[in-house]
């Protein structure tokens, strides 16, 4: 079974071809990093009007190199939430025209559920029941994967995402956005143990993150030693923050895989990406002899073939969509879980 997938939550316009839930046939992504580079962040109008743009060629590129037509697809999957609404809103109706002109079946998928299933496309060994740990720059979750179309939202992020307090952090630091990939090359030459740096918790939700005081905690220190004139050593403080969120991320993760019975683990979202999380994450599940899980770093990031991977699943779950399919900014994994119920 062939799917194509559509993403366009954020600022990347992608398509991608995928056979059977796990062969990525092709996967097209257009960025616009470099435009949203110039305002220090996505600007959502920006974003929705460049997805117009592209859309219609991406799609087509992805089409042309998995070397099929729309008569060898056997089903449309697209994002229709979360996301910035402009943007989710340019690939849901392109989406649904391609489906009803090209006679397809159209089914809706949860962008956090894609950033799941793309350790299918690297692990296609991957079975559910198992723990996920997603972070990105919009959402920093512990999912329970109960089944490919199944989860379960234990913790969650109070107030800043993960990949948002990286951007945050790195902007004060005088480093471009995106800001993750700058903090992680800067922390490699740094001392992790430098600053000592708060890491929040929340009272009464033991699996919940907090990243705000610890964004403002950088930005503190970056301002108050240039009123004093003092200088902040880059590179230690890229070190000691990225260190800081490895590990309130890792270990609530592994304090919910413990308390919860999993002894498997995956990594999911564009944090994934980062080399201190990763290596945290290693070190401590084989420490307790836990499986880990990680996507590709191509597949980290926002995707199609992440897309159209849990399309496949969500498809043979039976779910499927008609014209009057929506955008929604908003909307959690447990949510569409209790749809199915």
């Amino acid at each position: 079974m062939k799917i194509l997938g559509i993403e366009s939550s954020c600022d990347e316009t992608a398509c991608a071809v995928v056979e059977d839930g796990k062969r990525v046939l092709s996967n097209i992504v257009a960025s616009q990093i470099d435009e949203h580079r110039l305002y220090g962040g996505v600007v959502p109008e920006i974003a929705s009007r460049r997805h117009a743009e592209n859309i219609s060629w991406v799609a087509r590129a992805a089409l042309d190199e998995a070397g099929l037509t729309m008569n060898d697809i056997d089903a449309v999957a697209v994002t229709y939430a979360p996301g910035l609404i402009g943007a989710l809103l340019v690939g849901v109706s392109f989406a649904k025209g391609l489906a009803m002109s090209a006679d397809k079946p159209l089914v809706p998928v949860h962008h956090i559920a894609g950033h799941i299933a793309s350790n299918y496309i690297s692990h296609p060994e991957l079975k559910p029941p198992y723990l996920c740990l997603v972070a990105s720059g919009g959402h920093s979750h512990i999912v329970e994967v109960k089944d490919y179309t199944r989860y379960h939202v234990v913790g969650r992020t109070r107030d800043d995402a993960a990949g948002e307090c990286f951007d945050k952090a790195a902007r004060t630091l005088g480093y471009e956005y995106p800001g993750g990939k700058f903090i992680d090359a800067a922390a490699k030459l740094g001392d992790p143990d430098a600053y000592k740096l708060p890491k929040p918790r929340v009272q009464g939700s033991e699996y919940d993150f907090s990243f705000s005081g610890l964004k403002t905690a950088v930005i503190n220190l970056v301002h108050n030693a240039a009123q004093k004139g003092e200088e902040i050593n880059r590179e230690d403080m890229a070190a000691s923050f990225q260190k800081t969120v490895a590990q309130t991320l890792v270990e609530k993760t592994m304090l919910a895989a413990e308390n919860l019975g999993y002894t498997t683990v995956a990594l999911a979202g564009g944090v994934s990406a980062n080399s201190g999380v990763r290596e945290l994450l290693k070190q401590e599940c084989e420490k307790r002899g836990f499986e880990l899980y990680m996507p590709e770093l191509k597949y980290c990031g926002d995707n199609g073939a992440m897309i159209a991977c849990q399309g496949y699943f969500d498809y043979l779950a039976g779910k499927r969509a008609d014209e009057s399919l929506n955008g929604i900014a908003t909307l959690s994994l447990d949510k569409i879980s209790e749809e199915d119920d």
